[in-house]
C-alpha cells in the first residue's frame, strides 16, 4: 500500500511537473510571436508622423491667434528633436525680455496653430491634412512674408479658387516671411565632399552586418570595415572640404566599389531598411531643427531695433537733458490746432522713420508752409524726437510731437491710447483644392489701423479732416490733389485690397450682417474726415466690437483686425491704386515702373528698409530722404 501510495504520489507530481513545462513552453511561443509583431508596429508607429494645422477654430477662440504659430502635432518624436527643441527654448527663456511674446511661439514646435495673428509694424498657420478633401478655406495669419514662388505676385480674386503653392510644400505657412528672405539668400552647399562621405559611410554601415554573415564574403566584409573606420577616422578629424587629407579621392573610390559589391549579394533588407530609415530621420530632424532656429534668429533680427538707432536714440534723449531744453518749446501753437492747414498724422516710435516721411512728403509738396506733422510717440522715445525735429527743419512744415502718455484725455480714453501702438500688420491665407484636388494656398498681407488710431479724433478735437501716415512709407508725388476729395459721406480714404474680401473672413468676421464682396482695406495712407467720425461714433462702435471679438486669450491688436474691418464697412472712400503701392517689405518681385510710378510707397512687412534684413534694391528710394548731415548719425553708425 505504502509502495503503491508513493508511486501514486509520484505519478501525480510528474503530471503536474509536466504540465508546467507544457504552459511554460507555450507561454514562450506567445511571446516569441508578440515580440517581432510589437516591433512593427513600432515601426509603423513611428513612421507615421503628421503635420495638421486646423482651420476650424476651437471653441471659445475668437479666431485670431498671434503671429505664426505653427502647430506641429507628431505622434512619436525622436530623442534627438526633443532635445533640439529643448536647446531653443532655454534659449528662447534668456532671450525673452527682449522678444516679444509672439515671436517666441512661433519657434516651438508644439505650439498651437493660430488662425490669424498679429505682428507689431516694427516684424503659420492653416491647412488640412494631406489627402483628405476639404472645401476652400480662408486662414487668417499675421504679417510678413514668406518663402513661397516669388515674392508673393497674387493675382486677382476668384471665388472658391486658391492656387500658387502646395501646401505640404509651403514654407511660408509655416515660418512666414523668413521664408522669402530665405529664398533670395539662399547659398550653394559647402563643404560637399565631407557630406558625400557621411552619406556613404552610412550606406556602408546599412550594408556591412548583412555582408559580415556571409561566410564565403570575408574578404568584402574586411574591406567594408576597413573603410569604414578609415572613415570614421577622417571624418573625426575633418569637419571641411579643406580639412580633408589629399588622398581621400581614392579612399571615396575604394569605399564605393565596396559598397557597389555588397549591393550585388543578397542581404537582410530588413536590417538596411532599419538603418536607412535611421540615416533619413536624424536628417529629418537636423534639418528641421536648424530650419527651425533660422527662422527664429531671422525674427529677432527684423523685430528687435538696431543697434545703431538705439544708439541715436538715447543719444538724442541725453543731449535734450543737457541742454536748455526751454528753448524748444518753439511758438506755433496757433498752427497745431488751425483747421484751414493741412494736418498728417504719424504714429512712430523710430525717429529716423518718421523723419523720412515727413521729409519726403515736404519736399515733393507745392506749398510746404501749410503743412502741419504731428507725430504722436511714447515716452520712451518723446525727448528724443523733441530734440530731432528741434534741430532739423523741413522747409516750411510745422512738426509738432506728441506724447500719447502725457495727453489731457480722461481716464477712460487715456487708457485705451496706452500703450501706443502702431498700424498691425497680418498675412491672410487661402486654402482649397485645385481640378486635380490638390490642397492649395493662396497668401496675402494686409495692414491696418491699431487701438491708437481711434483715439484721433479726441486727440485732435478742433480738426475736421486729418491724413494718417505710416511711419514706414515715402511720399514720391505731390499729394495736394487727395485734400481736395470729397468724401461722400464716407470716414476712411483709403487704397482698397480686393485679393481679400470681407465674405471670405465671415468666420472669422463673426454673425455681423456684411456686405460679402467689399474689399479689405490697407492702413499706409488714408485721409480722415473726423467730423464724420464723430458724428457716427466710430471709436465707440470700434470699442464695442473689441469687448465682443476679444475672448479669452486672444490679443488686443487680433481683435483689431476683426474690428476695424467692421467699424469702417460701407464707409471706406476707394482711392486710386496708384496712390499707394504697398508690399516693399516683403516682396521681391516688384516692378520698377509701377514703384517709380506710384505716389507713396509702403515698406509694409518685416523687411524695414531702416533693417539690415531690408531689401537691398528698395532701400535707395527710402535712403535718399534720410537727413546724413546731422553728426550724431555717425558718431551712432547709423548707415540703413
Amino acid at each position: 500500500m505504502k509502495g503503491g501510495g508513493g508511486g501514486g504520489g509520484g505519478s501525480g507530481v510528474g503530471k503536474r511537473r509536466w504540465r508546467g513545462l507544457v504552459i511554460g513552453v507555450l507561454g514562450l511561443v506567445v511571446l516569441s510571436m508578440l515580440v517581432p509583431l510589437g516591433f512593427l508596429l513600432g515601426r509603423f508607429h513611428s513612421a507615421s508622423t503628421s503635420v495638421f494645422v486646423s482651420d476650424q477654430l476651437n471653441a471659445g477662440s475668437s479666431g485670431i491667434r498671434s503671429y505664426d504659430k505653427y502647430d506641429v502635432q507628431s505622434r512619436n518624436w525622436s530623442k534627438s528633436e526633443k532635445d533640439h527643441s529643448k536647446h531653443v527654448e532655454d534659449l528662447i527663456k534668456k532671450l525673452g525680455p527682449a522678444i516679444s511674446k509672439d515671436i517666441l511661439k512661433n519657434v516651438e514646435s508644439g505650439t498651437k496653430n493660430h488662425s490669424v495673428s498679429s505682428v507689431n509694424k516694427h516684424d503659420s498657420h492653416q491647412g488640412k491634412v494631406a489627402g483628405f478633401p476639404a472645401p476652400a478655406k480662408v486662414v487668417l495669419q499675421p504679417v510678413p512674408s514668406s518663402n513661397v514662388t516669388e515674392a508673393q505676385k497674387v493675382e486677382g480674386f476668384e471665388p472658391n479658387k486658391v492656387a500658387i503653392v502646395d501646401v505640404g510644400k509651403s514654407c511660408e505657412l509655416r515660418f512666414g516671411s523668413y521664408c522669402l528672405w530665405l529664398q533670395e539668400h539662399r547659398e550653394d552647399m559647402k563643404d560637399s565632399m565631407v557630406k558625400r562621405l557621411k552619406d556613404q559611410l552610412f550606406v556602408a554601415r546599412a550594408y556591412f552586418p548583412s555582408i559580415a554573415k556571409l561566410p564565403t564574403q570575408e574578404k568584402l566584409s574586411r574591406e567594408l570595415r576597413q573603410n569604414i573606420q578609415d572613415f570614421e577616422r577622417v571624418l573625426s578629424e575633418s569637419s571641411k572640404d579643406a580639412d580633408l587629407p589629399p588622398q581621400i579621392g581614392k579612399k571615396l573610390q575604394k569605399m564605393e566599389a565596396s559598397i557597389a559589391n555588397a549591393k550585388s549579394f543578397p542581404v537582410d533588407c530588413n536590417n538596411v531598411y532599419k538603418k536607412l530609415s535611421q540615416i533619413l530621420d536624424l536628417t529629418e530632424d537636423e534639418a528641421n531643427f536648424h530650419m527651425k532656429q533660422s527662422a527664429f534668429l531671422y525674427r529677432v533680427a527684423v523685430q528687435t531695433m538696431p543697434k545703431s538707432l538705439h544708439c541715436l536714440s538715447m543719444r538724442l534723449t541725453v543731449d535734450y537733458f543737457t541742454s536748455h531744453s526751454n528753448d524748444m518749446e518753439v511758438p506755433l501753437s496757433e498752427k497745431y490746432l488751425d483747421p484751414t492747414l493741412r494736418h498728417l498724422v504719424i504714429f512712430s516710435k523710430n525717429v529716423l522713420a518718421s523723419s523720412v516721411v515727413i521729409n519726403s512728403t515736404v519736399m515733393h509738396a507745392k506749398e510746404s508752409q501749410n503743412l502741419v506733422f504731428h507725430v504722436l510717440t511714447d515716452q520712451e522715445n518723446y525727448f528724443a524726437m523733441k530734440l530731432w525735429y528741434f534741430k532739423n527743419a523741413y522747409k516750411d512744415a510745422t512738426v509738432q510731437v506728441l506724447n500719447v502718455e502725457d495727453l489731457d484725455l480722461d481716464y477712460h480714453n487715456k487708457a485705451a491710447l496706452l500703450p501706443l501702438s502702431l498700424s498691425e500688420e497680418f498675412r491672410v491665407s487661402f486654402h482649397g483644392m485645385n481640378n486635380m484636388s490638390i490642397l492649395k494656398t493662396r497668401t496675402e498681407y494686409i495692414s491696418i489701423f491699431s487701438n491708437s488710431h481711434y483715439l484721433l479724433p479726441e486727440v485732435f478735437p478742433s480738426l475736421k479732416k486729418i491724413m494718417v501716415l505710416d511711419d514706414d512709407v515715402v511720399v514720391q508725388q505731390d499729394l495736394s490733389a487727395l485734400w481736395g476729395l470729397s468724401m461722400g459721406g464716407k470716414v476712411n480714404g483709403a487704397v482698397q485690397f480686393c485679393s481679400v474680401r470681407l465674405g471670405q473672413l465671415q468666420s472669422y468676421l463673426g454673425e455681423n450682417s456684411l456686405d460679402k464682396n467689399s474689399c479689405a482695406w490697407m492702413s499706409g495712407l488714408n485721409l480722415i474726415d473726423l467730423a464724420r467720425w464723430r458724428e457716427l461714433k466710430l471709436t465707440e462702435t470700434y470699442r464695442r466690437l473689441v469687448q465682443e471679438l476679444d475672448i479669452g486669450e486672444q490679443s488686443i491688436e487680433a481683435a483689431a483686425l476683426r474690428a476695424s474691418l467692421l467699424t469702417f464697412q460701407d464707409l471706406i472712400l476707394a482711392l486710386d491704386g496708384e496712390w499707394v503701392l504697398s508690399g516693399l517689405g516683403h516682396r521681391y518681385g516688384l516692378d520698377r515702373q509701377a514703384i517709380r510710378k506710384a505716389a507713396v510707397l509702403h515698406y509694409n512687412g518685416n523687411m524695414k528698409p531702416w533693417l539690415e534684413m531690408g531689401i537691398p534694391k528698395y532701400k535707395g528710394y527710402w535712403r535718399k530722404f534720410l537727413n546724413r548731415q546731422d553728426q550724431i548719425l555717425t558718431l551712432c553708425n547709423v548707415n540703413p
